[in-house]
């Protein structure tokens, strides 16, 4: 099943036991709230899925187990965030033997690669595998943009479809409307604007506290895409405080906090990273506590 790029699509946390190995009871049971939320699609092995911290060979699992779960009834989209070309490729074509749907790619990891760099590292990737890919476009966190200009380079790849718009800048979605109409489809990538960019015409949200809200999240979408601003809103404003966790270093920990609140995940992460403690952990619990209180019907 090929993904559209429509509509939500969960950047899904990568669950771990207590002794460091993959926790597959605690992924499955959060995947089934995310389709009976009503998810169109997931993503593997991205930033929130602690990506830099897998082995491929985790990553390749987490996609054969979760193509086995969707049964066909959601795309199941791989990251790709490599620091080498032909890494990239090689993980690219073992995705595609997994059985994966699809493709998130970051531009190169490490090294700050410029116009022609960027643009020949996407190329390289959409002709050495079928798969559609999205182009994650983050310059505040990975600094390298992909441009405009660099995108009417990359239109000419047919398997180029979608890109996750996280340069936080709202009116890039209407740079890229006017510059290519709908070649490419709009994800934002940044939960604290997410309905900004809906209303603007982004064709869907990459999201990361939907790993413990789901059902909100997905309200916020159809609500908005449906033009029922009001009723979007006030789910939204609520959400608020809660999506700003997206926004911090520790988003992993954080939304992993929130997903334990909400019954649908654990706290345990993959060194470096550590658990929250201390006044930290009390003040993000305090924000997640206060939400799930008023969590709206």
């Amino acid at each position: 099943m090929q993904p559209k790029w429509i509509g939500v699509y969960p950047a899904l946390t990568t669950k771990f036991t207590s002794d460091d190995k993959l926790d597959f009871a605690m992924f499955e049971k959060n995947l089934a709230a995310q389709m009976a939320a009503g998810v169109n699609g997931i993503i593997i092995g991205g930033s929130l899925g602690e990506a830099s911290t897998l082995e491929n060979a985790e990553k390749l699992e987490l996609i054969k187990f979760a193509v086995g779960k969707v049964s066909g009834k959601l795309p199941v989209v791989m990251t790709i965030a490599e620091g080498s070309t032909r890494l990239a490729v090689s993980l690219a074509r073992e995705a595609e033997k997994a059985g994966a749907n699809g493709l998130m790619v970051l531009p190169p990891m490490r090294y700050k690669s410029d116009h022609r760099e960027t643009v020949t590292f996407y190329k390289t990737i959409a002709d050495a595998s079928s798969l559609p890919i999205m182009v994650y476009n983050n310059p505040v966190d990975y600094k390298v943009e992909v441009t405009l200009d660099m995108f009417a380079e990359l239109a000419e790849k047919p398997t180029i479809q979608a890109v996750k718009e996280s340069t936080r800048d709202v009116s890039n979605v209407t740079r890229m409307i006017n510059r290519f109409g709908g070649r490419f489809k709009i994800l934002c990538g940044v939960d604290t604007i997410a309905m900004e960019e809906l209303m603007l015409g982004a064709d869907g949200w990459v999201a990361g506290l939907v790993c413990a809200f789901p059902k909100e999240t997905v309200q916020i979408y159809q609500l908005t895409k449906a033009n029922k601003i009001e009723e979007a809103l006030k789910i939204y404003r609520w959400f608020l405080p809660l999506l700003e966790l997206d926004i911090h270093p520790k988003l992993v920990q954080y939304i992993k906090l929130a997903e334990t609140e909400a019954g649908i995940g654990s706290e345990h992460v993959r060194a470096p990273r550590m658990t929250l403690v201390g006044e930290e952990r009390e003040r993000v619990l305090k924000i997640i506590q206060l939400g799930i209180e008023n969590r709206p019907i």
